[in-house]
């Protein structure tokens, strides 16, 4: 009985080191250019800050060898980068909290728990895949319906699909939580019975 509870306490652990550094980590420790191109798709050219050739600002500084990429390029760069902090921080918490707590998680188990967290995160902030999922399971209407008012800096008003404030920001969040504990489930089943208490 002590075994059963004692992997229910370090899955209550991983959950709540997951769940809880995941805010800090797909927010704070998200750079903001990567936040606002990293949905980014097409063929079309753009510059390293998202501008599509051909579409720069009046008045803006002669971008002549400013190194281009595709949208699609430039989005996948940015998706990379942000997964990539992502995942650091959350090893490093989840490292951190498990010894702390006296155990040492076999890096198999580690490492599984990383990759289901890491790879599903850049799936979804891709956003294609998480729209595929909202059309098929009926949220399309909420997204619509819940989406933020952008004033630029000229005063003009732009509703935004994506981003604080609106309905697929919010399923973007849930369902990377909901991940998130099917990765601490996979990392316990994989720590077992190799996990043992420090002496």
């Amino acid at each position: 009985m002590r075994r059963e509870f004692e992997r229910l306490a370090l899955l209550g652990a991983l959950i709540a080191v997951f769940g809880e550094l995941h805010p800090l980590w797909d927010q704070w420790g998200q750079r903001s250019q990567d936040a606002s191109r990293k949905d980014l798709k097409g063929d079309h050219p753009v510059y390293q800050d998202g501008i599509p050739v051909g579409e720069e600002p009046e008045g803006s500084e002669d971008r002549s060898g400013w190194p281009t990429m595709t949208a699609s390029a430039l989005g996948r760069r940015s998706v990379a980068r942000h997964v990539a902090s992502y995942t650091a921080g959350q090893l490093t918490g989840t490292i951190a909290a498990t010894r702390a707590l006296g155990y040492r998680l076999p890096g198999r188990a580690l490492l599984a728990g990383t990759v289901i967290n890491a790879v599903t995160h850049a799936v979804i902030d891709r956003r294609a895949p998480l729209l595929w999922l909202a059309k098929r399971t009926g949220k399309l209407g909420y997204i619509d319906h819940c989406t933020a008012a952008r004033v630029a800096e000229d005063g003009s008003v732009t509703a935004e699909l994506s981003g604080p404030g609106t309905a697929l920001m919010e399923l973007d969040q849930a369902l990377h939580r909901a991940i998130n504990v099917s990765a601490a489930v996979v990392t316990v089943c994989l720590a077992e019975p190799r996990t043992r208490r420090r002496k």
